[in-house]
């Protein structure tokens, strides 16, 4: 099978083998192995970074409804403790931002405790919270790292935050890529900062919505994937009229309301066509006897078997913590815990394609799933979709760091044991976030679903936990043209994939795209508008049309700059890697300043709020 538009052929190997075993430049720094050395990453990792990319989550969750991711973030932070240890401190930088990003990510789940204060549903203690969701992640851990062969190794995504943190961790732990990419890098991370605090302050740039994060994800991936989601986008605003006819959309409504639905179903099915072909091309070579494949080097190994226990074991605990603990019906949890097998492929290739995760997406499908098999109690929606969007977020997660890690020659199973640290401290985090933040703004427990406009807090609009809501209790009321809307996507999905499959199989469309100007341009704009990659189709279903137009502008851009001609590089000056082109360096950038503006913007609102009360 070919790889995707999306693939990245450099492997990991030479960026392994360039680790030299040299002593730390700084005396201080325990010696690299040690079990000071891990003792220093995970107290930084797990203690410090963890809670501060957690509270800075949990805030923008619950102010806005959405969160920005902690790898860049912690992987900047980090990386400035290990710079002592030269080029193999991309390693234990990448240890401390797996632990962090991991605690970050379930810290701003407590938006599910939210949920259930204003459905007026009762709390469970808080040891019994912490256990289910501890469970769910260990699970979500062992899941994602089950896919990442597929994902990371074999169809080899982008995961554009994977490629920032890579780039990142290179350049600021080997001087002699610093100085090759600091100019790139540090232009984008200053563009990015100031974008990120002029479009939270300027009420123009906040309208159109702009997102350095976004520009930057599309300079990382190009205009092939860039222009498809801007196609997704503009389908949406053209079908929204034909939607509302049909009783699929009410006067008003965002056409994401209905078209997030087909996005994910049109994940499903062409990943349902990629996920056969490997099938059987692995039926095809055990048939034929075909010579094993070559041993894996030592950081990419890992114990296929204890990780299918790990994943039994944690899906178990979930449907006994969930039953015997909270009470929740067994098959709905069982039904929960099938799903997440096939959303961590869905949502871990879209997060490879377009750096987005529709966490809130799973939830909201596997609630309309269950209801379709007689849900109706929104309590049991909740906890049960609860496994969905945890799961979903750590697997995601961990195919996000495990990119990082092929990009480096990191060790896997180390990586794995850090998250899975990071994880327990989430749990912890998600809890006592959530009731920190309801005890000290009891307007977050207010209930914003029957609230008129003009009732509305303009400091808190949860967005996440007003859509989790609007669904739940949507439960008395079945719709069966959500799940209708579902089965197109797949259709669509499905018969886009095949067509590009069976138009790349063919020698004269690749004669002719070869051929020349005209060649290239019709390959173009059939591989980019015509038979897009419905990966990055499915983006634009997902968000606003004016983050599409900021994702696509971003890939032309990149694109743009690519085809200009280059100059050859002086003798004996530093050659980067292949993919730490100065596009995707000044696209990381963009990413990893906006995420400092978030966090400077949310530990400042959260303060400001404090000293105001």
């Amino acid at each position: 099978m070919s790889l995707p538009s999306t693939a990245l052929p450099v492997p990991a190997a030479a960026a392994a083998a360039a680790d030299t075993g040299a002593p730390p430049r700084w005396a201080w720094l325990p010696a690299p192995g040690s079990w000071r050395y891990h003792a220093l990453l995970v107290g930084l990792g797990v203690f410090v970074l963890g809670p501060l990319g957690g509270v800075t989550a949990a805030y923008m969750n619950f102010s806005l409804g959405f969160f920005v991711g902690g790898q860049v973030l912690a992987g900047i932070l980090g990386s400035t403790v290990t710079y002592g240890y030269g080029a193999q401190g991309r390693h234990g930088a990448n240890y401390m931002q797996t632990a962090a990003a991991s605690a970050a990510g379930l810290s701003a789940m407590g938006v599910l405790i939210q949920a259930m204060v204003w459905m007026g549903l009762p709390q469970p203690p808080l040891w019994q919270l912490v256990l289910y969701m501890l469970c769910i992640g260990m699970f979500g851990a062992g899941v994602g790292m089950l896919y990442t062969p597929i994902l990371v190794d074999r169809m080899q995504l982008t995961f554009p935050s994977g490629l920032a943190v890579a780039n990142i961790l290179r350049a600021l732990t080997d001087p002699v890529l610093l100085r090759a990419s600091v100019g790139r890098l540090g232009a984008g991370v200053a563009v990015g900062l100031a974008s990120g605090i002029a479009s939270a302050k300027v009420a123009l740039l906040g309208a159109i919505e702009l997102s350095a994060s976004t520009f930057g994800a599309g300079m990382v991936v190009g205009a092939r994937i860039g222009i498809p989601a801007v196609v997704g986008g503009l389908l949406g605003v053209a079908l929204a009229p034909g939607f509302v006819s049909i009783g699929w959309l009410q006067p008003g409504d965002p056409p994401r309301k209905i078209m997030f639905l087909i996005a994910l179903g049109t994940i499903m099915g062409a990943a349902l066509v990629d996920m056969g072909l490997i099938a059987w091309q692995a039926l095809q070579r055990l048939r034929q006897g075909a010579a094993p494949a070559p041993d894996s080097p030592d950081w990419k190994r890992v114990n296929t078997r204890r990780l299918v226990l790990w994943v039994a074991a944690w899906g178990t605990g979930i449907v006994l913590t969930g039953h015997g603990v909270l009470g929740q019906p067994v098959g709905y949890l069982l039904f929960a815990v099938a799903l997440v097998f096939v959303f961590a492929v869905v949502n871990g290739i879209s997060v490879g394609i377009s750096d987005s995760n529709p966490i809130s997406s799973a939830f909201v499908v596997s609630v309309v799933l269950m209801a379709a098999l007689g849900l109706r109690d929104p309590g049991i929606g909740l906890m049960a979709g609860t496994v969905l969007l945890v799961s979903t977020s750590v697997a995601c997660d961990m195919q996000q760091d495990r990119s990082t890690g092929w990009r480096l020659g990191t060790n896997r199973v180390l990586q794995f044991r850090y998250q899975c640290l990071g994880i327990l401290m989430g749990a912890l985090l998600s809890v006592g976030f959530a009731r920190l933040f309801m005890a000290a703004y009891p307007v977050l427990r207010l209930d914003q679903t029957v609230m008129t406009a003009a009732q509305q807090p303009a400091q808190w609009s949860a967005a996440m936990t007003y859509k989790f809501v609007g669904i739940l209790r949507s439960l008395t009321e079945d719709r069966p043209y959500q799940r209708t809307a579902i089965w197109v996507g797949v259709g669509v999905g499905l018969a886009i994939e095949l067509l590009r499959k069976l138009l790349r199989a063919s020698a004269g469309w690749r004669r002719f795209a070869a051929s020349g100007r005209a060649g290239y341009c019709t390959e173009f704009v059939v591989d980019a508008v015509l038979l897009p990659s419905p990966y990055a189709l499915s983006f634009g279903g997902f968000v606003n049309l004016n983050t599409s137009l900021w994702f696509g502008a971003g890939g032309v851009a990149s694109s743009a700059f690519n085809a200009l001609p280059r100059r050859r590089p002086a003798p004996g000056a530093a050659v980067l890697p292949e993919d730490m082109s100065s596009a995707s360096l000044f696209g990381g950038g963009l990413i990893a300043g906006d995420a400092l503006a978030a966090l400077g913007l949310g530990i400042a609102g959260l303060l400001g709020t404090l000293l105001g009360r």
